[in-house]
């Protein structure tokens, strides 16, 4: 496994045919469906040393390598103490992260420093699962789950030093219709989500605060490039990584939004 701490392109492309099996949203919505009929998944999983709940129809994070790339790409350590001891020393500033699914990354943020952390997704069972962790490693002090559609549901003076989404990236045609919450983990029709990020995410942020994108060569980062400059955006990469998933090799990157120009 490589990986690349960058201001530019990552060493391997992100950018290959549109057509290639990688990116195929009928091979996505394949392995949601997969996931969601086995039976056999473990309603606890375990991420840095710690155990989660994990209810039905949520993204469940130990069949990927997503969720452990996307706390590398943030800086997020597994905890230096024991479950239960003393919150780590604060001064990592406040996260919003989007799509908190089951909440294992926002729970690990608050124990390594965030102050104040909130937990945002439009799946109703993955806010009530996100609710179960924070109650499991009491942190309840500093996070909070909200049921929203991207920034829907927040307060509008609520700022954050960074907005995080470690984004649905797979492109579905713009007249797919999800068919259960679990699917909206999976892929985003015409993009029309990541539009809404690319436009409205930069206004949730403290002065010098930080957007950040965890996107993968499953996604069409060209269009998604064309989607930023539509809406006076660039994107930045910051870091990217091989990961080996099954039997392909998929690029993930860190994108960062900022103002074009």
């Amino acid at each position: 496994m490589s990986e690349t701490t960058t201001a530019g392109e990552p060493s391997t492309p992100l950018t290959g045919p549109a057509t290639a099996p990688v990116r195929s949203h009928v091979r996505s919505l394949a392995r949601c469906a997969a996931a969601r009929a086995r039976g056999d998944l473990p309603r606890v999983f375990t991420l840095h040393g710690r155990a989660f709940d994990l209810l039905e129809e949520v993204f469940a994070p130990d069949l990927t390598p997503s969720t452990q790339t996307a706390l590398d790409f943030l800086g997020i350590p597994a905890p230096s103490g024991p479950a239960g001891a003393d919150p780590a020393p604060a001064g990592r500033g406040s996260l919003l992260e989007i799509g908190s699914g089951a909440g294992a990354i926002s729970v690990l943020a608050a124990l390594n420093g965030h102050e104040r952390v909130v937990a945002a997704d439009i799946n109703p069972q993955a806010v009530r699962n996100t609710a179960l962790n924070i109650a499991r490693h009491a942190v309840g002090d500093r996070v909070r789950a909200v049921h929203s559609d991207l920034f829907a549901a927040l307060p509008p003076g609520e700022r954050f030093d960074t907005v995080f989404w470690s984004s649905n990236y797979v492109l579905a045609p713009g007249s797919y219709v999800y068919r259960n919450d679990c699917e909206r983990a999976f892929v985003d029709p015409g993009y029309a989500a990541h539009r809404r990020f690319l436009e409205q995410a930069g206004q949730w942020t403290t002065p010098g605060g930080a957007v950040l994108l965890h996107f993968s060569s499953r996604g069409d980062l060209p269009l998604l490039r064309s989607l930023a400059a539509a809406c006076g955006r660039a994107l930045t990469v910051r870091r990217s990584r091989e990961v080996r998933e099954g039997a392909e090799t998929v690029e993930h990157c860190l994108l960062e939004v900022t103002a074009a120009g």
